[in-house]
């Protein structure tokens, strides 16, 4: 049975109404809207949004630039859709958190399988919901997440804040604290970590260079700074902001 996301919206809207070319032409697809979007993704991870071009992707599809018309009309378009296909990794990883005991811890494991996934890839987080017709994924991880303060004691205002807080500190510190090279590029995570911590030694002995008289806090921290881990101070903030929404509930 065909799957709304894999099937091109001018058969969706009722006929074979391929998309017209840059150049005003009709070209048959040669490809799936599938196919299209993961290697969009691929593209956009190996080398950032930049990168991904039509004619970057038709390239590497083996078609013409057409034929990626059939499915999409912009760029815009596609890095949506390519944004929805990557958080599907997310609904795989939290189907156990859905029916966890606590729904505070439920609603933790998600936000950190959600920051482990926008982290490596700078591309993705602005555009995270940014239509719901073309993220179906991230509709659904949205309502994942909010049916896990619906189990707590508080007002759908207080629901709708506690959410809304979650996510936005998600893809906030994932895109501040996250790997985010120049290019825009996801990176591999070993020769990161090693750019990573010589950027951080190096940003640590400016700290320590300062007066201390006047940076009392940035001395009193430095060595913790010099050593961090991301994901480590992402969850501890997270379970600070989890902490207020338990408290809020009365838990």
């Amino acid at each position: 049975m065909a799957d709304a996301r894999t099937t091109p919206r001018s058969v969706r809207a009722g006929g074979p109404q391929p998309r017209p070319g840059k150049a005003g032409t009709r070209q048959r697809a040669s490809h799936s809207l599938e196919a299209v979007v993961s290697e969009a993704a691929a593209l956009l991870d190996e080398a950032g949004e930049q990168a991904l071009t039509f004619r970057a992707l038709a390239a590497r599809l083996g078609g013409g630039v057409g034929s990626i018309y059939w499915y999409v009309s912009s760029k815009d378009e596609l890095v949506a859709r390519a944004s929805d296909h990557v958080l599907t990794d997310v609904l795989v990883a939290t189907e156990g958190a859905a029916g966890a005991e606590d729904p505070v811890e439920g609603l933790r494991e998600m936000a950190v399988a959600f920051y482990r996934v926008i982290a490596p890839r700078p591309w993705l987080g602005s555009y995270f919901q940014r239509d719901s017709g073309l993220q179906p994924n991230g509709l659904r991880l949205y309502e994942r997440m909010g049916q896990q303060a619906m189990r707590l004691d508080l007002t759908a205002r207080q629901r709708f804040h506690a959410v809304s807080a979650v996510t936005g500190y998600v893809i906030g510190v994932a895109s501040d604290l996250g790997r985010h090279p120049q290019d825009g590029a996801a990176q591999d995570l070993a020769t990161f970590d090693r750019e990573d911590a010589s950027r951080l030694d190096e940003a640590a002995d400016v700290w320590r260079s300062l007066p201390e008289a006047e940076y009392p806090f940035v001395h009193h921290i430095v060595d913790e700074f010099a050593t961090h881990d991301d994901e480590v101070v992402f969850i501890a903030g997270l379970d600070l902001l989890l902490d207020g929404i338990r408290r809020q509930a009365g838990r």
